[in-house]
């Protein structure tokens, strides 16, 4: 046997971990062994690898996924460190995101709700039958801003082939979007040609769910929330403002929520208006309070 190799008993003792542990990350392909016998099965390893095992059983200490942790220990030097950074940021974003969901839920469980809903001001509007390009997509709720970002962008560009877009952007909700319901949501872009859209539409082929139609003129009930409000949970207080409003004015909701973005997202700062959170509602109950 090479002297300088250490059975997993030897090895677990100098990086300060079970030999249950070095098994499991050898079976993830974190840290193999140097030295496996043929016959006994036996795992041996180097002297220089407590260093990697540390490191790895560190990193666990952060809850880091299994992949995020191949990622960084295949990295060398300043990449290793700029990955670990760039995990570590996902963590503080989620975390923030966590906590501001439980002053929420806090507030609710309270019985503050009535104050979180008054903070809006609720309106009414008529909008005018439009033709739409859409696309469509099941999407839980940590990857809908991306996805909406992206879709719309890609919508508007095919806008400039229907004869230019007529409207604001909307993105509505067929069902619930969230960690555990994958909607699915529907971008929607405003033009001005039925059918430059239909023949648009039809050169996409079904990659992205790419569709046109015409959106029936609507009423809607909603409130005007700034770029800091559209983020979760904010953004529901929003949409259960216009919940509760459209309850108490006795009215009926004629079909699924929506959001607006009216504004230049990139050039808009957190208090800034960007987007209305509405509901469609029936034109002959609304009342003109």
């Amino acid at each position: 046997m090479d002297e300088e190799l250490l059975t997993i008993g030897a090895f677990a003792a100098r990086a300060r971990l079970s030999a249950k542990a070095l098994r499991l990350y050898d079976r993830l392909g974190l840290l193999a062994p140097a030295h496996v016998d043929r016959v006994s099965g036996y795992r041996y390893y180097r002297a220089d690898q407590v260093e990697h095992a540390r490191l790895v059983a560190l990193l666990r200490q952060l809850d880091m996924p299994l992949a995020r942790i191949a990622e960084v220990t295949g990295a060398e030097g300043a990449e290793a460190a700029d990955r670990l950074a760039a995990y570590w940021a996902d963590v503080e974003a989620r975390v923030a995101g966590q906590r501001t969901l439980a002053e929420y839920l806090r507030g609710r469980l309270s019985g503050r709700s009535s104050e979180m809903y008054e903070k809006f001001a609720i309106e009414t509007i008529d909008v005018p039958a439009q033709v739409v390009i859409t696309e469509s997509r099941h999407t839980l709720a940590d990857e809908l801003p991306t996805w909406i970002g992206a879709s719309l962008g890609r919508l508007e560009a095919g806008a400039r082939e229907c004869g230019g877009v007529t409207g604001a952007p909307f993105v509505v909700y067929h069902s619930e979007v969230s960690m555990e319901s994958d909607g699915p949501a529907e971008s929607c872009v405003p033009v001005a040609d039925e059918a430059a859209a239909r023949a648009w539409a039809g050169r996409q082929g079904r990659a992205r769910g790419a569709a046109v139609r015409v959106e029936p003129a609507v009423r809607l009930v909603y409130t005007r929330i700034t770029k800091a409000q559209v983020a979760h949970p904010q953004i529901l207080a929003a949409f259960e403002a216009v919940e509760q409003w459209t309850a108490r004015k006795g009215l009926s909701i004629a079909g699924p929520c929506r959001e607006i973005y009216f504004a230049d997202w990139d050039a808009a700062g957190p208090g800034d208006p960007v987007c209305d959170v509405a509901f469609p509602v029936r034109r002959s109950a609304v009342s003109t309070e």
